[in-house]
């Protein structure tokens, strides 16, 4: 195959970068967005050598917007730091390679972007080398070495454009926040479905009842209900009662104000 076409590896972060280029790549997140060449030393008192040693260009080059650098830091802050760690303080990814020959972590603050690769050099697989557990702790630490103390994060960048959950399309609200989201759910929203009667159950019902209770779970009030296709009923609750018109099997359906769609066959026998 042709391997200047990405595919699948590269989206699982199968595509081979050497530590500097990843370190340069964090740090630009740490930027804001901007990428800069990196310099280095092996002496205190040595001249900086930069990438550009090689022909490279020495200007500073954006390569995503201030307000996308920004939500990737949001994301990395919250990763689980390791054991005995203090989390939030550092933004950081770990990463293990296929078949653990090496792993990894880089993270950044708001004044340093650190590298911790962790392997063998002839690239020999090490059984349970994993970032999180390997290369994890060794970047805490190296943070630690550097100032007892965390420089803060950057901030959401000045005029950047925030919505309420109300003005985003309906498949995006389900990730609205509130205070009485419950810890740890990924959404606000759960999926509708309708909880009784289950599906394929077989009720009896009295010649003289004219009403079924149904209880549907989820989605976003008010909801409509029908039986065989047909709406009879929208209310603004998740329990309720539907009119029986005959004895048989029927098809309840329900919809949200979302239009999501919930659905049963039951069997209605005379009792």
């Amino acid at each position: 195959p042709d391997a200047s076409v990405p595919d699948l590896a590269v989206a699982l972060g199968g595509l081979g970068y050497d530590l500097r280029t990843l370190v340069g790549l964090y740090a630009t997140l740490a930027r804001g967005g901007t990428h800069q060449p990196l310099s280095w030393t092996v002496e205190p008192d040595a001249r900086p050598s930069d990438d550009t040693a090689d022909g490279g260009d020495a200007h500073e080059a954006r390569l995503m917007s201030a307000d996308a650098s920004y939500e990737l830091l949001r994301i990395l802050r919250t990763a689980p730091p390791p054991p005995n760690a203090r989390g939030g303080r550092i933004a950081f990814k770990t990463g293990t390679s296929y078949g653990h020959r090496d792993a990894w972590a880089i993270g950044f603050d708001g004044k340093h972007t650190v590298g911790v690769w962790v392997g063998r050099a002839d690239g020999t697989a090490t059984p349970g080398l994993v970032g999180r557990e390997t290369a994890a702790p060794i970047l805490f630490d190296a943070f630690q070495r550097i100032a007892t103390r965390r420089t803060r994060l950057p901030g959401r960048p000045s005029g950047s454009v925030r919505m309420s959950a109300r003005d985003l399309p309906p498949p995006l609200r389900r990730f609205e926040r509130t205070r009485s989201t419950p810890a740890g759910a990924a959404y606000v929203s759960t999926p509708l479905r309708i909880i009784f009667p289950p599906d394929r159950a077989e009720i009896a019902a009295a010649p003289d009842e004219a009403a079924l209770a149904v209880t549907a779970e989820g989605g976003t009030l008010p909801l409509t209900w029908m039986i065989d296709g047909k709406p009879v009923s929208t209310v603004r609750q998740h329990r309720t009662f539907l009119p029986l018109t005959t004895h048989g099997f029927a098809r309840i359906s329900v919809i949200d104000a979302d239009g999501r769609t919930a659905r049963t066959r039951v069997r209605l026998i005379a009792d």
